[in-house]
């Protein structure tokens, strides 16, 4: 016969929501004296459980979001940038151009010597090197 299941009183339900703005999962098992799998166990029994610790992380994610989000409208570039990378997709490219113009005289040349300026630095001297 098996142990029986570990609970949390209602009163340590509300401390896994307050918690959990703060902690991890395994740091709140840790204060309950408990393992994560325990904990996890615990969360998968008791849908209670489950969406307090989910609603506590909402209410931190949301209260950071807001001060983020006010920063930003205030002119703060880092902010700015931050938040619409995260939230509308804006990303860093970076554009390399790798043509030669060998119309403008010496581009056949220019390409030998980027060839031969990579193959000094990395020890060949030409395809019979391979």
């Amino acid at each position: 016969m098996g142990r029986k299941p570990k609970t949390l009183t209602t009163e340590q339900m509300a401390q896994v929501e307050a918690l959990a703005a703060y902690l991890s999962q395994d740091q709140i098992a840790d204060y309950f004296g408990t393992t994560r799998t325990t904990f996890a166990a615990m969360i998968e029994r008791d849908a209670e459980i489950s969406v307090r610790y989910k609603r506590g992380k909402a209410k931190a994610i949301g209260t950071v979001a807001h001060g983020l989000l006010q920063k930003a409208r205030n002119g703060d570039t880092t902010s700015a940038i931050f938040y619409l990378k995260t939230q509308a997709g804006w990303r860093e490219t970076s554009n390399v151009d790798h043509k030669v113009d060998v119309q403008t005289g010496g581009g056949a040349a220019k390409l030998a010597a980027v060839i031969e300026a990579i193959a000094e630095r990395s020890g060949t001297t030409g395809p019979d090197d391979a």
